[in-house]
This record gives C-alpha cells, structure tokens and sequence, in this order.
C-alpha cells in the first residue's frame, strides 16, 4: 500500500497492467454491475445543468429511463448513481455502429457542448475508490470483463496508473500525480 497525502493507494494499482480495448468489451463496463455509475455529490447539479446538452445524445430507452427514475438515483446506502434501462445499462449509454458502448456525457463533451467529461467514477475505472473520514482508499477494480484491457496494458507495458494519468490528475491534481508516479516507481514491483 501507498500512502500519498489524504490518499491511500492499493500496490495493485502499481503491479497491475491495464488498457481499455473497447474492439474487445464493447464497453460492457456500462451495462454489467448492480447500479449505473456511481456520482459524487458535487456532480449531481453538474449533471442537472448540462442534462440539456447531453439529452440529444441519448437513446430513447435512456431518456425514458431519466424520465421515469431522474437524472440520478440514491441507492439503498444512500449513495448517488445514474439511473439504469431496465437494470442493465446506464441511461447515459448509446451504441455506436460497432456495437460498442459510448457515453452520451462524453459525446456532448467531446462536441464542446459541455465542460464535464464524464462521471469521475467511470474516467477512474478500474479503480474504485472508497471515502472515509480522513481518507480515500484507492483500489483496483478486477472484473472479468476487462480481462482485453489487462491483456492490452501488459502488451503495451502500461501500468494502472498511467493509464489513469488523466483523470487521476483531474481528480487530485498534477503534482499529486507526479508525487505518485515518483512513489510507485521508487516501490520494488511485485512478481
């Protein structure tokens, strides 16, 4: 384990390969689990100010589902999370003409309609993290759905951490992330 600033970082986040081959998934990290992506309290008036942005870029089903659920959910632990379409995939969720699974917000954001990329949650994954009170616990995510994405990031040699340079940065900033990559290159790898 790591420890940096209020943070507190798995070593699998350091031993661990990983590159998103969505050619491979199709992006079913945005259809497998029990709830849609998780939000942060302070996404949810984001969420609400861009929703008009971001709402040509839905399917109807996700519409319908925003209509019929909002625009997030509070789950049975009192957590924040986009609604579902019929408990599989995000609402926010659309198909290309791959068959693979994209991100309306992402979409909006890319086209300059907004300035929110996506929920932290999803630009982090695979890493999950865990709130307490005087810290975050930053842990790898394994999922057998990403079993491409393990496999591509030990072709290329690239490393949980890197390849979450950029929302790691959006998250605690550029200079936590030099402190990190400075840590986990000074900590003897695990075989």
């Amino acid at each position: 384990m790591i420890v940096l600033q209020n943070t507190v970082i798995s070593d699998d986040i350091r031993d661990n390969s990983f590159v998103c081959n969505l050619e491979k998934c199709k992006g079913a990290c945005c259809v497998e689990g029990d709830l849609g992506a998780p939000l942060e309290e302070s996404e949810l008036a984001i969420l609400e100010e861009s929703y008009e942005h971001i709402k040509p870029y839905m399917t109807g089903a996700g519409k319908l589902a925003v209509e019929e659920q909002g625009l997030y959910i509070k789950d049975f632990e009192g957590d924040y999370s986009t609604p579902t379409i019929e408990n599989r995939e995000c609402a926010y969720a659309l198909y290309d003409d791959k068959g693979i699974l994209k991100c309306a917000i992402e979409q909006a954001y890319y086209d300059g309609k907004i300035s929110w990329k996506k929920p932290i949650s999803c630009h982090l994954y695979p890493i999950r993290v865990t709130k307490y009170d005087d810290f975050e616990a930053l842990n790898y995510d394994r999922w057998s759905i990403c079993a491409a994405a393990c496999n591509f990031g030990q072709d290329l040699g690239v490393r949980v951490y890197q390849f979450l340079k950029e929302p790691l940065i959006r998250k605690y900033g550029e200079s936590w992330y030099n402190e990190l990559t400075q840590l986990m290159e000074e900590e003897p790898e695990k075989v």
